[in-house]
Order: C-alpha cells, then sequence, then structure tokens
C-alpha cells in the first residue's frame, strides 16, 4: 500500500536545506591511514583496476565500529609485496567526547593477509557471539574465525570455503532458515597472468581489457552445516546454472514469501535473481522480473548494488550502479518479485550518465526517514578528458537526495569539498562510526587513499537505531526486517543484512531517520522464519538492542 503526502510535506521535503555541508574527510585527523595498491605493472592486468575492498564490524564488541581494508600484492610474477603491504584492521578507540581515533591492530589481529584481495564479507558464522571475516581474491579466499579475544584465525581449510578462482563479493545468508549462516561467493571471470589480453583504447593507447575478453565462472553456495563445517552446494542449489561475471550482492526477501532470495549484479552479462524456492534450491527469475537486462534488451556493465524500500511501499528495490553512458538503474519492486525500470522517472538516469560507478547503498543521510542515495564512482578505462595524466581515471562521488515523491535531485553539494575531490572509487562501507546518529562512510581509492566521511547531521535531526540479539543461533538476526511506525508517516523497513554495495560489508545496525520527530514509536521485528514482535519506544535519539522474546507478540505477518 502507497501512502500519499501532501503538496505541501512533498515541497518541505525538496526545498530542506542542509545547514552547513553534511560530510566532513577525517581518515587522516581520525588515523585511518591506509593506501591501496593495485601493484600495477605495466601489463594492464584486468584485477588492477577492480579493488579494493572494506569491512565496518566491530570485531572486539565494545560497541563502537571497526574498519577492515583489503590490500593487493604486485601481480607481476616474481615480485613480492613490500613489508608492510598487507590487508589492514583498524581498531576504533572512539573518545567519550565522539571523536574517531583509529588504532592500527593488524600485527597482533592475524589479519594481515598477502592476497590479492577483493572483498569482504562479515557475520557471526558459528553463533558464538563474535563477527567472524570472509575476505575474496584473485586466487584463494579466506575465511577469518574471530576467537573473542582480538585475534582472528584461519579456518578456511577446515571449513571448506575456499574458492580458487576470482572471487568478488561475498554474503553470509541464512538461506535455508536453520539458524546459522550460509555464504554466497560470487565469481568474475577466468582470469590468469598468463592469459592476459592486450586491448587497446578507440586512440590506440593501451588500457585495461573489458569483461567480454574472458569467460565468466559460475558462483558458490556453500550451506553451514552447524558445526563449523560447509558444504558445496552451488550445483544441487542450481547456482550453477546460469554463469555471469559477479560482481555485487544483495539479499532480500524479493517476491514477499518470507525466504531470502538473492540479486548479483553482473557485468556486462545478465544479471541474475535468484528465487528461494524454499527446498534448498534457486531459480533465476532475473529476466522474468525484470533485472537482468536494460529496456533495450542487452546486460549492462553492473558493479555494486543497493537493496532497500525507497519508496516506502513495503517491499525491496534495487539500485544498480553502471558502467559510464549506461546510466544507473533503479529497479521498483511490486511486491512479488516484478520490477520496473524507474531510473528516467526517477531522475536517476541523466545524472548518472557520465559516471562508472561502484560502491553504493541506500542511506538516509539526511536523517529525514527517506532513503538517498550515495555512490562512488571511478572508471575503468582511459577518461578522454584526462588522458595523458599520471590517473586517467578519477571521477567524483554522487550524492542524491530522496524527495519522497518517487523522485530523486543530485545534493552532492550538500555533501561539502569532499564530493568535489575525483578519485577513484570503488568499495563504499557504511555505519555510525562515531555513534552520533548518522550514517558515515568509507570508501576506498583504487590506487589510492581510503577516506572517511563524517556525517554531521545527527544533532540536527532526529533518529533511532536498532540492533538485534537473537540468544540463540543466527545471533545478529540476519535477514530478520525493522519496522518502525509513528503517527503522520509511513512506515519506514529495514532488512538486517551487511551485503550490498561493491566489495564492502556494512555495520548490521539499522538506521532510521525520523526528521523533527521525537516520540513516541512503534518497532516491530519479523524474524527470519518467525515470530515477529514489537516494541513501544517512548523516545528516540538513541540505540536499542532489541532481544528475541522480549517484545510482545504478533500475531498477523
Amino acid at each position: 500500500m502507497r501512502i500519499a503526502l501532501s503538496m505541501a510535506a512533498l515541497a518541505a521535503l525538496a526545498l530542506q536545506p542542509a545547514a552547513g555541508p553534511v560530510f566532513d574527510e577525517v581518515a587522516t585527523e581520525a588515523r585511518l591511514r591506509f593506501d591501496h595498491s593495485a601493484g600495477a605493472s605495466g601489463q594492464f592486468y584486468v584485477p588492477e583496476v577492480m579493488g579494493a575492498g572494506v569491512g565496518l564490524l566491530d570485531y572486539d564488541n565494545d560497541g563502537d565500529v571497526d574498519v577492515f581494508l583489503v590490500q593487493n600484492h604486485p601481480l607481476e610474477p616474481g615480485k613480492a609485496a613490500p613489508p608492510g603491504r598487507t590487508h589492514k584492521l583498524f581498531r576504533n578507540d572512539l573518545g567519550a567526547s565522539g571523536a574517531m581515533r583509529f588504532t592500527d591492530a593488524t600485527a597482533d589481529s592475524g589479519l594481515g593477509g598477502t592476497s590479492y584481495g577483493m572483498g569482504v564479507a562479515t557475520g557471526d558464522y558459528d553463533n558464538d557471539g563474535d563477527t567472524d571475516l570472509y575476505v575474496t581474491a584473485l586466487g584463494p579466499n579466506t575465511l577469518y574465525r574471530n576467537n573473542g579475544n582480538g585475534t582472528f584465525t584461519d579456518v578456511t581449510a577446515d571449513a571448506g570455503v575456499n574458492d580458487d578462482r576470482w572471487s568478488t563479493a561475498a554474503s553470509f545468508v541464512d538461506y535455508d532458515r536453520d539458524g546459522d549462516l550460509d555464504l554466497f561467493v560470487a565469481n568474475y571471470l577466468d582470469f590468469s597472468i598468463a592469459s592476459n589480453k592486450q586491448c587497446f583504447d578507440p586512440a590506440g593507447t593501451r588500457d585495461y581489457c573489458g569483461p567480454r575478453s574472458y569467460r565468466p565462472v559460475p558462483d558458490r553456495l556453500f550451506r553451514n552445516d552447524g558445526q563449523g563445517r560447509f558444504t558445496d552446494v552451488s550445483e544441487t542449489a542450481g547456482i550453477t546454472r546460469a554463469d555471469g561475471g559477479g560482481l555485487g550482492v544483495s539479499t532480500g526477501d524479493y517476491n514477499g514469501d518470507g525466504w531470502l532470495d538473492l540479486f548479483v549484479a553482473n557485468d556486462a552479462t545478465p544479471s541474475q535473481l535468484w528465487i528461494n524456492r524454499r527446498d534448498g534450491t534457486f531459480v533465476d527469475e532475473g529476466p522474468l522480473a525484470g533485472v537482468a537486462l536494460n529496456a533495450s534488451g542487452n546486460p549492462e556493465g553492473s558493479m555494486g548494488v543497493a537493496s532497500g524500500d525507497y519508496d516506502r511501499d513495503g517491499d525491496e528495490d534495487l539500485f544498480i550502479t553502471n558502467i559510464i553512458a549506461e546510466t544507473f538503474a533503479l529497479y521498483t519492486n511490486d511486491g512479488l518479485a516484478g520490477f520496473d525500470d524507474t531510473r528516467v522517472a526517477a531522475g536517476l538516469a541523466q545524472p548518472t550518465a557520465a559516471f562508472t560507478g561502484f560502491g553504493t547503498n541506500w542511506i538516509d543521510y539526511d536523517n529525514d526517514g527517506w532513503l538517498d542515495l550515495f555512490i562512488a564512482n571511478g572508471a575503468v578505462n582511459i577518461v578522454e578528458s584526462l588522458r595523458g595524466q599520471p590517473v586517467p581515471y578519477r571521477m567524483r562521488n554522487q550524492l542524491f537526495r530522496n524527495l519522497g515523491t518517487g523522485r530523486f535531485v543530485e545534493a552532492s553539494s550538500d555533501g561539502g569539498p569532499a564530493f568535489a575531490r575525483a578519485e577513484v572509487g570503488r568499495g563504499a562501507a557504511f555505519g555510525d562510526i562515531d555513534n552520533d546518529g548518522d550514517v558515515d562512510i568509507v570508501v576506498t581509492n583504487n590506487n589510492g587513499p581510503v577516506r572517511l566521511l563524517q556525517n554531521r547531521i545527527g544533532a540536527r535531526r532526529s533518529w533511532l537505531q536498532v540492533q538485534l540479539d537473537t540468544a540463540g543461533v543466527n545471533r545478529q538476526g540476519f535477514g530478520s526486517t525493522i519496522r518502525v511506525e509513528h503517527p503522520g508517516a509511513p512506515i519506514q523497513i529495514r532488512r538486517v543484512r551487511t551485503d550490498g554495495s561493491y566489495l564492502a560489508a556494512q555495520d548490521p545496525v539499522q538506521h532510521f531517520g525520523l526528521g523533527d520527530y521525537d516520540g513516541p514509536l512503534t518497532v516491530r521485528v519479523d524474524w527470519l522464519g518467525g515470530p515477529s514482535e514489537q516494541w513501544q519506544v517512548p523516545k528516540v535519539r538513541q540505540r536499542l538492542t532489541l532481544k528475541r522474546g522480549t517484545g510482545t507478540a504478533v500475531t498477523n505477518r
């Protein structure tokens, strides 16, 4: 059911300005110092232009969000990575004043790997109360079990979740609703150093090859057997029946049947919507659903994906970043996994046509209750206007404000000077890193520095944050939905997950902007597989931990 707002209310939403820049770039001040190196050798190996990933997680359970950053080593045969060029774990030592200060905790953590890393997935796969890490790579992937004492152990072999191919995005998801987190891994291309091809741009200059120069490879699905072991069920689940150059993954219940589905954004191949058949198998309904191809019947160069209820009608919509000239796609869900391509009507086509997008997410950056969009941009082929420059792939990032009418306006100027800087944006992860009531962003740059965009809106407008605790299996309630309701406004819905964006893992704490509303609220949780409970919340501007079994039972779903 769609809720109509008055013209006056819509006008107020559209005209509400930000009181000064919303974001400040504070990575250096916060001591989040990291430079990604692509390991470029002059051979234009395709993986060099694809990284790097980032994950947000509270690995030490101290109540603030830490940062994991993925590094690369030289691909040139026989050339080793310089000392210290490893993946990095930064502990958030948030002060009482809210000032962010990060400490490099890599040395003692066990996370200082030197794989040619790509992305990150986070989740408590062993249900012991702390967050584990899965790192994808060109070559072997790695599962790191959190030991609960600030250290991690590589348990890949024992767990049975290795993949030697070129893996990119990954997601922990309880697809069979048995209470433990399974693992989906997206794979990209059949690339090797020996198979490297030479490609040239229209001007005859050597440049990186596109994805059609290599064969895509199948994704994988690992079922968690509950004892620290996984079983590869890719074939029996039907996942291997459709290949694609997978780069982005998001989970959601797109047809509203109570079971989690998978969306895979594929590069230059049809994207896939894996609908869960509730018997351990999936079927790709991307073509029927309208999300596999564009309006011309062609696959697009898709990288990042955002899944969320941007129009507040109770179902999950999809936003996909694409390569330059294709425009970025907005797929609006009818509630039954039927999607309309509304990028033009929403005002998102023309402003994105000149960009190549990667990391993205729905983010209520201004706390007005409507999900906006952040996009990290950066080219993969030479930008003509930058030809001859040392880094001819630079683009600025973008911010779009949701007007609440089905339309968006570019609001990058609201973001401040950080949005005027042109870099080679890739991964983006989202969470309230300074615990002040708004959503901050960590952005990685290919062959460049990490950026920390600190949101300043939390003190200006109301908000509520919710984290879940099942007090048992699936400890953080992955796949469950949280609904926040108050008089005079449509219901806000969030699904608990850490996937989405590009090569990134998000904070599972769910954020709700409330504009000028000060309470009270009704918060309802539909736990994955049931039951449903609700809580009456008398005040806003707080973070709630809702434990399963402590609310009032809700009989209708």
